[in-house]
């Protein structure tokens, strides 16, 4: 079974990290954080990945490669001059997926999740498709996905805030990750931009397709925002608070916690870091205190003819 890897996105909520790469190339943990993704494919057999390209296509590339490091065998799809939304970007390699079921899956996420437990299910159910899910116990802004009779029937609003409801009662969401049966072509329209929802889902639902659900339990983590990205990475690094990248330079006397540092960074003597993040090639003066912020270079900056409107304020 061929899988695909969308990649194609501007990460604006992860501006200014995304300044000079797109969402899935930003490092997480000293690894690109779609390599994770392609790894994490190969672990469950997957060997053939389509990888979608838009968005500062270089840095995917140089990210990945030809995948052999990550187990897999990548071939790109670059979508110009426009991107073209999910299903815009599955008709894109129609031909190369109109075999046999396929998997999709989001560029931008990490998780356990046993996909050969949801491939088994897919193919037991005799659905059209399978939309992976997860119970969004913490009733996080992910749109909710409701379910009758372990069929996808209805995409709801984002859930609210009331935490009352036991783990079993929370809430379902999509988790990026869907395995399609080639007929999903016959509603997908051709050489314009869609997405997924409203140019397959829900007219397949209308039409009373059969789309499964498979409820998944394990770890699952969507690097969304600039505080995700933070929290997740604290919480991924195994009772450490600092994760140093290649060719970084820290004075003893700096003090540093809670941060996340990627490559070839100088900290001289008497700064002090608590909660950054802090990209490639940022120098650092003696004596500045940053907090709670996402630094890169100020060169680069200057460079951006416009900032992303999604972008949170307050960067430096």
């Amino acid at each position: 079974m061929k899988a695909m890897i969308l990649a194609a996105g501007f990460g604006t909520r992860l501006f200014p990290l995304t300044i000079d790469r797109t969402k899935p190339a930003v490092p997480f943990l000293n690894k690109p954080l779609v390599g994770y993704v392609a790894e994490y494919l190969a672990r469950f057999g997957f060997r053939e990945v389509i990888v979608n390209l838009h968005h500062q296509p270089e840095s995917v590339i140089a990210a990945l490669g030809d995948g052999s490091s990550f187990g897999v065998s990548i071939t790109y799809s670059e979508e110009t001059p426009d991107i073209l939304g999910t299903s815009g970007a599955l008709d894109h390699v129609r031909d190369q997926l109109s075999d046999d079921a396929f998997l999709v899956i989001n560029g931008k996420i990490i998780t356990d999740i046993d996909l050969s437990a949801a491939v088994v299910a897919h193919k037991a159910s005799g659905a059209i498709a399978t939309m992976v899910l997860m119970r969004n116990e913490k009733r996080e802004r992910f749109t909710e996905v409701e379910v009758e009779r372990g069929l996808v029937s209805r995409f709801g609003e984002f859930p609210s805030p009331d935490r009352s409801t036991s783990s079993g009662d929370a809430p379902l969401m999509f988790t990026g990750i869907q395995i399609l049966e080639p007929r999903v072509f016959d509603y997908i329209p051709r050489g314009v931009y869609s997405d997924i929802i409203p140019s397959f889902y829900q007219p397949a639902i209308d039409s009373g397709e059969r789309i499964a659900s498979h409820i998944a339990a394990g770890k699952w983590y969507e690097m969304s925002t600039i505080p995700r990205y933070l929290d997740i990475s604290l919480a991924m690094m195994d009772g450490a608070d600092v994760c140093i990248g290649e060719r970084c330079s820290l004075a003893p006397s700096a003090t540093v916690h809670d941060a996340v540092i990627w490559d070839d960074v100088i900290v001289p003597d008497d700064v002090a870091l608590n909660r950054v993040i802090v990209a490639d090639g940022v120098q650092f003066r003696s004596g500045d205190h940053y907090e709670n912020a996402a630094i890169v270079r100020a060169d680069m900056v200057r460079r951006c003819t416009e900032i992303p409107t999604r972008a949170l304020p307050g960067f430096e």
